[in-house]
């Protein structure tokens, strides 16, 4: 509309200045059309990495994500969840997780995780994953529980998905590091290194793939982006860094799976 008023309010110009004006609007208004193709262009060019789904080779099977609020995303948008994200990741190589399907809620523990599987009776998956533990720790739940508890877990998802390979754990983020745990940092350190240690050590002992992101959750703390804004949480960006480190190891797990 500007544009209009310009043109009206010289219409007593000289032939000379409105032509000369004329083209300079065209210019602009051709300019600013560019521009806005190349930002379409920018941001297509992403997605355009993502291969359609009739691409041919390309393997599909279905994925349930079992956890608490470190799986459901607490404070991030869906799509910014880590299954999620993995999920956009794992196309770009030809894997596609045509079904994505999460139990996980903000606080639950060992227990509560069991109850939810009980009640919802999963039917079988092609990959399974569980991160579970943070809750049981900062409810002070014995750990003798915890242990007890994390072996059923692994036992119905070893189920779930129809053989321990097709199942991966992802190791339980380090809270400390964040304003929350600013109390006791290196007691809730400790802590969680000893539920990561007993995770990993029944890994070993199953030979079930463990995936450790914890050093990440430590490494970021409460850099800026690293968080939710909770504060507590991990942040997109943070999950989009542990999906680098999952990445690699589903991919392999699923291609041995074919093997």
């Amino acid at each position: 509309m500007a544009w209009y008023l310009v043109i009206y309010k010289d219409t007593f110009m000289t032939g000379t200045k409105l032509s000369m004006l004329m083209l300079f609007i065209i210019t602009l208004v051709t300019g600013c059309n560019d521009d806005e193709q190349n930002m379409n262009q920018n941001l297509n060019s992403e997605s355009s990495m993502i291969p359609p789904d009739n691409v041919a080779g390309i393997e599909s099977y279905s994925y349930l994500a079992l956890g608490d609020s470190y799986t459901i995303g607490q404070g991030v948008d869906e799509e910014a969840r880590w299954p999620n994200q993995l999920k956009i990741e794992l196309k770009k190589k030809l894997i596609d997780l045509n079904t994505v399907d999460i139990i996980a809620q903000t606080g639950w523990t060992t227990n509560d995780l069991i109850r939810a599987i009980n009640t919802q009776k999963p039917g079988k998956y092609d990959l399974v994953s569980l991160l579970i533990g943070v809750n049981n720790q900062y409810q002070k739940k014995p750990f003798a529980q915890f242990e007890r508890e994390f072996d059923e877990l692994l036992d119905m998802a070893i189920e779930i998905a129809g053989g321990k390979q097709s199942v991966f754990i992802v190791s339980i983020p380090d809270y400390g590091v964040t304003r929350f745990g600013s109390g006791d940092p290196n007691g809730i350190g400790s802590e969680i290194n000893n539920y990561n240690g007993y995770i990993r050590r029944q890994c070993i002992k199953r030979d079930i793939l463990f995936i450790d992101i914890t050093g990440i959750s430590r490494d970021l703390g409460s850099k800026d982006g690293a968080l939710a804004g909770d504060g507590l949480h991990p942040s997109g960006q943070q999950y989009a860094k542990w999906v680098e480190k999952i990445l690699p190891e589903v991919n392999n797990l699923l291609k041995n799976k074919n093997d």
